[in-house]
């Protein structure tokens, strides 16, 4: 062992073929030969992914707030928080993140910043998720808000106590992924007074598709 901090280690292992094997509607499907040394060479297929971003907007009342989706690959109406596609091209994900709560939930944040990152199967697809932690959340106006459609539509959104939430997920009333792993977070950093937080815009290097991005800083909410 080492006195470094621990860190997962970022080793790209040489691809000798690489295929599309099937193109679909929001990612694909790859067919890797990857050398993986002296362990020989192998076929590994994994889904390619845009990455995405997550938000827990909490309120002054320890509070988080939970949309609700029918999600049709588990067949389940699950609770998560407000989340989204990394897929409008130079779209920084702090304002992909504050497009997508104003979107699901109805809210602009007036503070954003980095709460966890994550790659949630990185045995089957490349998806990295950055989640934010929004607080000083404002509604939107009535005739701001965005138009659900599809799994979105009449979607139900409800303020629930973090303390509640987490008792959910260690209980397995509440199984996304995403928001197990956030609301874990938001509970240790709480207690931590917040100071596990990071700068919106830190970089963020795990992210499939990492581009340079701009350090501008987010939109202050606005009364509404």
């Amino acid at each position: 062992m080492t006195s470094q901090p621990l860190s997962d280690e970022h080793d790209p292992q040489p691809v000798r073929h690489s295929e599309v094997v099937m193109q679909g509607r929001v990612w694909d499907v790859v067919r890797d030969e990857v050398d993986l040394g002296d362990a020989g060479t192998h076929v590994r297929e994994y889904v390619r992914h845009p990455g995405a971003v997550a938000v827990v907007a909490l309120d002054g009342e320890g509070r988080i707030c939970l949309v609700q989706q029918y999600r049709h690959p588990i067949r389940t109406r699950d609770w998560e928080i407000p989340a989204g596609l990394l897929d409008v091209t130079g779209e920084p994900p702090w304002e992909a993140a504050a497009r997508e709560l104003h979107e699901e939930a109805d809210l602009v944040a007036g503070r954003l910043e980095v709460l966890v990152d994550l790659h949630p199967s990185p045995g089957g697809l490349d998806e990295a998720i950055r989640v934010f932690l929004a607080r000083d959340t404002t509604a939107v106006a009535e005739n701001e808000r965005h138009v659900r459609e599809a799994e979105e539509h009449g979607m139900p959104c409800a303020w629930v106590p973090l303390d509640d939430v987490v008792e959910a997920v260690l209980d397995g009333r509440l199984q996304n992924g995403v928001l197990v792993a956030a609301a874990l977070a938001a509970q240790v950093s709480r207690a931590r007074g917040f100071d596990t937080l990071r700068p919106h815009d830190v970089p963020w290097p795990q992210r499939p598709t990492a581009t340079e991005e701009s350090s501008a800083q987010p939109a202050a909410a606005e009364d509404g």
